[in-house]
């Protein structure tokens, strides 16, 4: 185990090297995202420690006809380039989910807390818009996920994955923005429940893939059996509607699971191409990044990292555990970025189709703390969120912080 008894591995002795960050000018940022408002990020490096990488497996064609190869006119270069280019927010309370809306503005999930606010890309303002009544904060439960409805335009619905007393659940609210602050959300329809909850290990992410349906990662909550049952929902990425019902075309009838033996899955992202990524802890020797296929073993808790064993997927890249920790990730520039918590660095794995093109290439080591949640906003956009004040970290004046960066 990385987590109770065992955090030393998780916790580790601190290599942040960061001061107090200069004053970021938002004025001339605009919308969140203008160039050259900062100075750029600490330059990449190449991660050193995967083990020899196994040919790729061919991808099947995912949910509503993905398709199974790539379309990419060429792959991206094998080093690229992390700009930091402005400073969204700061003083923000263990950020989690963070959900863009129209016109640049972002919805921000406070784990501990259990509140939802309203973050101004212009200003950095900072409103609160409504509490989630029931959550359960602990541990590394509590307001976890966030992401708009498929149709939030018409029905303004918010999605949050969220610990409860007795379990891990899905709930939408309306999000009401002519009401009083504070008091924006309306009453919690409950979509999905029933998802085993721990100390450790929830999983939390939450997002509406190409297909419009809704996918989750959970996480064994720390009983490493749930993840090779096929009843159980923990150690799995589930699909189902926006209504929480299976999809037709998942792998069984009448079951949301879509993928399964995982130990803890933090990350979920689609490339350009509609295959499913997604980033997960592992125990004592490898994270993993893995290309989601429908029914697919990843094989946690017989395998960790690649094991070549026959009926169980491999990872497509792992880093050390001390190296990652993985949490959010997104596509961007033909590459994949996942954010390190006890690594403390971004991520980038350049992808050709399905394949590395290179060996992944840190950015931002030390530089900002541990990192939580990445968010692609089109191009070479991204949204980086911090995790200092998770009881993990150490935080230090402003934190945590959502930077801007521009990626290659």
């Amino acid at each position: 185990m990385r987590y109770g008894q065992a955090h030393k591995l998780y916790e580790g002795p601190r290599t942040r090297t960061r001061g107090v960050l200069a004053a970021f000018a938002l004025a001339g940022c605009g919308a969140l995202l203008a160039a050259g408002c900062a100075p750029a990020g600490a330059p990449g490096s190449k991660a050193g420690s995967s083990p020899p990488r196994a040919a790729p497996t061919p991808s099947a064609a995912g949910p509503a006809g993905s398709p199974s190869g790539s379309s990419e006119a060429a792959p991206p270069p094998a080093q690229g380039s992390v700009t930091v280019a402005g400073e969204i927010a700061k003083d923000l309370e263990s950020p989690w989910g963070v959900a863009p809306l129209p016109g640049g503005d972002l919805l921000v999930a406070s784990r501990d807390k259990g509140t939802i606010s309203r973050v101004a890309a212009a200003t950095g303002k900072v409103t609160p818009i409504g509490k989630v009544p029931g959550v359960a904060p602990g541990g590394e439960g509590g307001l976890l996920g966030l992401a708009l409805s498929p149709s939030y335009a018409s029905d303004r619905m918010v999605y949050a994955y969220f610990t409860t007393e007795s379990d891990n659940r899905v709930a939408r609210m309306r999000y009401d923005e002519q009401r009083d602050p504070g008091q924006q959300l309306g009453a919690p329809d409950t979509v999905f429940r029933g998802i085993p909850k721990g100390l450790v290990h929830n999983g939390g992410r939450i997002a509406f893939g190409p297909d419009k349906m809704l996918y989750a990662g959970t996480g064994e909550t720390g009983d490493t059996g749930l993840a090779q049952d096929k009843k159980s929902l923990g150690g799995k990425i589930l699909r189902m509607t926006p209504d929480g019902q299976p999809v037709h075309g998942n792998p069984e009838a009448d079951s949301v699971v879509y993928s399964y033996g995982h130990r803890n899955v933090q990350g979920l992202a689609w490339d350009k191409d509609k295959r499913l990524w997604a980033a997960e802890f592992g125990q004592n020797t490898w994270d993993e990044l893995n290309l989601i296929e429908p029914g697919a073993n990843y094989g946690w808790p017989e395998a960790e990292g690649k094991a070549g064993k026959p009926g169980l997927r491999d990872p497509v890249a792992v880093w050390k555990t001390d190296e990652a920790s993985p949490s959010g990730i997104a596509w961007a520039q033909g590459s994949v970025w996942m954010a390190g918590l006890k690594g403390e660095r971004l991520w980038r794995i350049p992808l050709a189709g399905a394949a590395p093109v290179a060996e992944p290439e840190a950015f931002l080591t030390g530089k900002y703390g541990r990192l939580r949640t990445v968010i692609a906003l089109g191009g070479d956009r991204l949204l980086l969120v911090t995790s200092e004040t998770d009881g993990r970290g150490s935080p230090e004046a402003g934190d945590d912080r959502i930077l801007t960066l521009t990626v290659r």
